[in-house]
């Protein structure tokens, strides 16, 4: 064999040896990092004992680097806010956010514990008060890849709140003429029929400055206000509230009847706006601000919301999966 044969040989078996034990820290670098994952990583659904009433939140745990955890946390009101950094001791953990839509006061403190899969523990909120909370994984929503959807069913059918009922006492819900409307700022309204899956298609419309949102299951707000002409964000028209921001601001006039179609399955959500297709299958993390509860595996209701300012809507056509192939 010639000369410069077998140095090509020899500079080939060099690279291909320098690869394999490139793979090989690789995998045994990735398989450690694996291994050292903390029990508390992953997503919580919580539920907090806040004055009287069980209000839903969650926790988002993950690694960062080395050794640190961070997270995302959803209080008691507003949207999910970042940790810096979860603090663990042993089975303890421990974190603080800033206050969002709190009255004036301090952080909010969290202390807990896990324990047999779950964790436990007190919120100190701004007023320096502690509640108690429990929690337990988020679960696998799975996605199903070939629905047969269902006959669509009208939730609203033009005449009364049949199939609707309110979540408090001051409810500004009517029927005129055909169309559902809240006139004011009250209560949310929720229907009375429960989903998994589905497709919604829905129409709406809003008065200058108005802000309102629909939740799917009771626990995903995609958003409703007056947004139009503003920069897209998660808090904004479109976007699922504080998580998924729209790629496009699809918000017509205020007083102009708009339009969304959304399709959820499992946590995969897509929201077509105004002919739009502004998120497509997305995954929803975890529950948003003003849910109803945090039971993410169960099935769930509309959500209107009415407690922000006033809304109308004139069709709402729910589309539910039937089964899988």
């Amino acid at each position: 064999m010639a000369p410069h044969l077998n140095l090509l040989k020899m500079k080939y078996r060099k690279k291909l040896s320098t690869v394999v034990t490139g793979c090989f820290l690789f995998l045994t670098f990735s398989t450690t990092i694996a291994q050292k994952q903390h029990p508390l990583e992953g997503r919580w659904d919580l539920e907090v004992a806040f004055e009287g009433k069980t209000v839903p939140s969650w926790l988002e745990v993950r690694h960062s680097g080395h050794a640190t955890l961070v997270g995302r946390f959803l209080a008691l009101t507003g949207s999910a806010r970042p940790v810096s950094e979860v603090k663990i001791d042993g089975d303890k953990f421990s974190f603080s956010v800033p206050r969002q839509w709190e009255p004036e006061g301090s952080d909010l403190a969290i202390e807990g514990v896990l324990a047999d899969e779950a964790i436990n523990g007190t919120l100190t909120y701004v007023n320096g008060n502690t509640y108690p909370f429990t929690g337990t994984p988020a679960p696998d929503l799975p996605y199903n890849y070939r629905p047969i959807w269902a006959e669509p069913i009208e939730l609203f059918d033009k005449k009364d709140l049949t199939n609707w009922h309110t979540d408090g006492e001051n409810s500004n819900w009517v029927v005129e003429e055909g169309i559902l409307k809240s006139t004011k700022k009250g209560a949310n309204l929720i229907s009375d029929q429960k989903f998994t899956d589905f497709k919604l298609e829905t129409e709406f419309r809003y008065p200058e400055g108005s802000n309102s949102g629909i939740y799917l299951r009771g626990r995903y707000e995609v958003q409703i206000a007056d947004n139009k002409g503003l920069e897209p964000m998660d808090i904004y028209f479109g976007g699922i509230y504080g998580f998924l921001e729209p790629n496009e601001n699809a918000a017509r006039d205020a007083g102009e009847w708009q339009n969304y179609e959304i399709t959820l399955i499992g946590r995969r959500v897509t929201v077509i706006a105004n002919g739009k297709v502004v998120i497509n299958d997305q995954t929803i993390p975890g529950i948003t601000g003003g849910a109803l509860d945090s039971k993410e595996g169960e099935a769930g209701p509309f959500m209107i919301q009415g407690d922000h300012g006033a809304i109308e809507f004139r069709s709402f056509v729910i589309t539910p999966i039937y089964s899988e192939e």
